[in-house]
């Protein structure tokens, strides 16, 4: 169809990475981001709960955006 062709050439960018694949990465970026300033911001009564020490919490803040334990 006529449509489809130009909406497959916008959702491409170079060397075969789709836009929803980076949208997604930015996105789980976002996320590690945010979920690592939740962790800093708990007490340490909340980390002792959760099994965690101040010294893990710092160590995890300090990493960058992009290192994504999740995806070793």
């Amino acid at each position: 169809m006529k449509g489809q062709k130009g909406y497959l050439l916008v959702d491409k960018l170079s060397h075969g990475f789709s836009l929803s694949a980076l949208m997604h990465k930015f996105s789980r970026w976002y996320e590690l981001h945010h979920e690592r300033e939740l962790l800093a911001g708990m007490s340490d009564e909340a980390l002792k709960d959760i099994g965690v020490s101040r010294a893990d919490v710092e160590r995890e803040v300090v990493r960058p955006f992009w290192d994504d334990p999740m995806h070793k």
